[in-house]
């Protein structure tokens, strides 16, 4: 890694090169901090869809658990959750704001759902967390990692518990706009949210990106 600043600046970060004409490289890193400090509070972050890699490693967890009955609360038919999930042999029943509303389930509408799992809106995440540990039932949720940090999500955690599934790599995801490419330099980190799924309260995974069309 290198930089140099002049008239024409070329910043080599992780094997990539950024060419800026009037930036500098410590605007550069301020823009990528903005970016990273806002992920996950924007409607543009509500719009990424997970890829079928970021969905095979929660599989594992759910078969050790002895879960069957999936509750998939904010996925349309072809989300990759459903379809992978259901490939598993899982008994998947998905809704999506179209349809139902989330923060519309009670713990009467839970009743023979083992567990929940998704990826919610990001800029939701607060309210998303409250609500999964309201409904009083397991979960995995993939959401940024720095909604490990919050007062709000801290005194959660502490109350409800939390174990938390992460990755060597950053998972890239599909926009609205491109389904065909899964896009990649994600400028923030992920990982599963989890309550009685895990064996531990941390766990890491090794996570290889495939690129596919997110719909066959």
């Amino acid at each position: 890694m290198w930089y140099k600043k002049n008239k024409n600046v070329k910043i080599y970060l992780d094997k990539s090169v950024i060419t800026d004409k009037s930036t500098g490289w410590f605007d550069y890193l301020n823009m990528m901090n903005v970016g990273y400090l806002k992920c996950g509070r924007t409607d543009e972050s509500d719009e990424v869809l997970t890829p079928r890699y970021a969905v095979e490693p929660i599989v594992k967890y759910l078969r050790q658990s002895r879960y069957v009955n999936i509750l998939c609360p904010f996925d349309k038919d072809d989300s990759q959750y459903v379809r992978v999930l259901r490939s598993h042999g899982f008994h998947v029943a998905n809704t999506h704001i179209e349809n139902k509303d989330f923060f519309t389930y009670t713990r009467m509408d839970m009743k023979g759902v083992d567990c929940i799992v998704s990826n919610p809106p990001f800029s939701k995440k607060d309210e998303v967390l409250e609500r999964l540990f309201a409904l009083h039932v397991p979960f995995a949720i993939l959401l940024p990692q720095n909604a490990l940090q919050g007062k709000k999500r801290t005194a959660l955690f502490q109350q409800y518990g939390l174990e938390y599934l992460g990755f060597d790599t950053r998972i890239s995801f599909y926009t609205r706009g491109r389904l065909d490419t899964i896009q990649k330099n994600n400028h923030f980190a992920s990982g599963y949210f989890c309550h009685y799924v895990l064996p531990e309260r941390l766990v890491f995974e090794h996570l290889e990106c495939i690129q596919e069309p997110y719909v066959d």
